[in-house]
């Protein structure tokens, strides 16, 4: 299984993920894909941002049984602490 939550993408990546994946609320993609296509589905992402941000999370066999991957600006990051994945949510300057 993998998910991938983009941030600010133009709507035609969007539009490309939803021949792969579920759209299940407004750039939230979830489904089943082989290593290799999500693997591509990641580059074609990454590729198309135009500013925007992605984070793509898929089973792993790590400890928490995912891994993660971000790319460009999103409204979270990810912290490992000590081999644990954690969630963050960056603070508003202005």
């Amino acid at each position: 299984m993998v998910v991938f939550v983009l941030e600010k993408v133009p709507l035609s990546l969007r539009g490309e993920l939803t021949r792969w994946l579920l759209e299940l609320k407004a750039g939230v993609f979830v489904g089943t894909v082989s290593a290799l296509v999500r693997d591509l589905l990641w580059v074609k992402v990454t590729w198309s941002l135009k500013g925007g941000g992605a984070i793509m999370i898929h089973a792993d066999t790590s400890e928490q049984g995912f891994a993660v991957k971000y790319w460009g600006e999103t409204s979270r990051m990810i912290e490992d602490f000590q081999g644990l994945r954690l969630v963050g949510i960056k603070e508003k300057q202005g």
